[in-house]
């Protein structure tokens, strides 16, 4: 198969980020009399072939930090004004929470007010557990303290959502080349981007964005940006020789089920639940002690998984994390991909919050999934220019959920202005000490 030698904007990568820029982009162009097909969007695969085609493809706007919490707010947008090309379920979203993220969640509540993201905040362990059962009649987490009910949100079908996404920007004429792998980046004599060298011959263009989800190391090392940073701490403490990428093993599964199995006491579809907790958890197999440090979990129902599908928070990729670079979804053993521990971790973690999930440990499904994550330094996303026309959007732990993002680098790259919800998430936090404030959760991106 042949591809244009040049493209005025080529997208690198064609997972949530790569193809939310590619239609919002060529939307763009096309409100303003230009031709889309000037937008080529290159996979080394296919469309959603990566992170974005295994996602959890949970929608959500619990997060501590502010620059999170409005850039989200901007994304849910677009999730329902496309909800049925995008194949999303606008179920809502809950956080349950212990005492000891009672304060952080009610920050959360208090700073989604003053946006007018529409949520509920029950306080107190009798109306918490109140609340819960009114949803759920077998509800039984012990030490829950808090629940912030966001009304919006909910989640959408993976690799459905993605081509849907893809056949938008398809329609509006943007050029699309699969199995096309970039070996190389060329830079002019100014330092600009020139072209890439690709698998398939060269390609010369005027813009290049690279949405690389957990490929991230790769690339950057092709654009020879620096493998160790500093980061200045909100101390004003220099950390000098950070890594600047961390691989995470992404927890997720599916107990294979019905799906009707998870159902509110009036029989419609359910939010989807995340439960942190500081009690003790035992197994559901045996009585056990699992753990009796935090730990935290998220489930829904979903028809795309068959099943009840959700996941724990991930834990670091101490070795190998060089091969992990090259190939993410290479090393197929559970240390990668799913650890052997999970599943009888997240089925107790159920049956500790509803009694219906008891003694399911046998029904967990054994295929892979989650995957493996490229987490910056401070766990949240590079959304930043470099040499002047190359644009890297660098994150494959959020990314599902941020589809908004595209469509305001799509405005930058129209207008030339930078973007307000963008700035928080320039590379330069990291020298400046301008960082994200951290919050109790046993997730690293929370």
């Amino acid at each position: 198969m042949s591809i244009p030698d040049s493209a005025k904007y080529l997208i690198v990568g064609a997972g949530v980020h790569g193809l939310s820029t590619a239609y919002h982009l060529g939307a763009s162009l096309k409100a303003k009399g230009e031709d889309p097909a000037q937008i080529l969007v290159i996979d080394k695969q296919d469309i959603a072939a990566g992170a974005s085609g295994i996602a959890c493809g949970v929608v959500r706007n619990n997060y501590f930090q502010p620059a999170m919490r409005k850039l989200m707010a901007h994304s849910v947008d677009i999730w329902e004004e496309h909800a049925a090309a995008l194949s999303y379920h606008n179920v809502g979203y809950m956080q349950i929470s212990p005492e000891s993220m009672h304060r952080d969640v009610a920050s959360i509540a208090s700073q989604q007010r003053d946006i007018g993201y529409e949520s509920l905040f029950i306080e107190g362990e009798a109306d918490s557990r109140r609340y819960m059962l009114g949803l759920f009649d077998d509800w039984q987490a012990k030490g829950i303290t808090s629940v912030l009910h966001e009304k919006r949100g909910g989640y959408a079908n993976n690799r459905a959502a993605m081509v849907g996404l893809a056949n938008m920007a398809k329609g509006l004429g943007v050029q699309f080349a699969s199995g096309v792998e970039v070996n190389a980046i060329n830079k002019d004599s100014s330092g600009s981007i020139s072209s890439v060298e690709t698998s398939q011959g060269r390609i010369s263009c005027e813009q290049l964005i690279i949405c690389p989800g957990p490929w991230a190391k790769q690339f950057w090392d092709m654009l020879e940006l620096p493998k160790t940073i500093t980061v200045r701490d909100s101390q004003g403490v220099d950390h000098t020789d950070v890594n600047m990428w961390l691989y995470w093993s992404l927890q997720e599964g599916t107990l294979g089920v019905d799906p009707g199995l998870q159902r509110t006491n009036d029989g419609s579809a359910p939010p989807v639940l995340h439960v942190d907790s500081d009690a003790p958890l035992h197994s559901t197999r045996d009585g056990s002690l699992v753990t009796d440090k935090m730990w935290g979990i998220y489930y829904k129902p979903d028809l795309n998984f068959g099943g009840i599908q959700g996941g724990a928070a991930p834990f670091p990729v101490q070795r190998d994390a060089d091969q992990v670079a090259v190939d993410p979804y290479g090393p197929k053993s559970p240390e990668f991909i799913v650890g052997e521990d999970f599943a009888h971790m997240w089925v107790s973690a159920l049956a500790h919050c509803q009694k219906r999930f008891e003694g399911m440990l046998p029904k967990f499904k054994k295929e892979p999934s989650g995957g493996i994550g490229a987490f910056t330094p401070d766990s949240f996303p590079v959304f930043d220019r470099f040499f002047e026309n190359c644009t890297f959007l660098a994150d494959s732990n959020h990314g599902y959920k941020m589809i908004g993002v595209g469509k305001l680098v799509a405005e930058e790259l129209t207008s030339g202005a930078r973007s307000e919800l963008l700035l928080p998430f320039r590379f330069s936090r990291y020298a400046e000490g301008d960082l994200h404030p951290t919050s109790n959760s046993p997730f690293p991106w929370s």
